[in-house]
């Protein structure tokens, strides 16, 4: 499975624990937000000012270096 921009924050922290590093590293503070409950990728990329293109390409990386 890929994450995409449509998924919700919350869900995506959740299944993959080891992307916090990635929000992390673009200074988003995503797991001590209430908004990552409701906002998806897109979204919060858009409010952060993140390019969501790379902010995916890094987040998939770090799931795929998982496996």
């Amino acid at each position: 499975m890929r994450i995409d921009r449509k998924m919700k924050i919350e869900d995506v922290l959740q299944t993959y624990p080891e992307t916090i590093s990635v929000f992390s590293r673009y200074g988003v503070a995503c797991p001590s937000c209430s908004a990552a409950s409701y906002d998806n990728i897109e979204v919060g990329a858009k409010v952060h000012g993140i390019d969501v293109d790379q902010l995916l390409a890094d987040l998939n990386a770090t799931i795929i270096a998982r496996n």
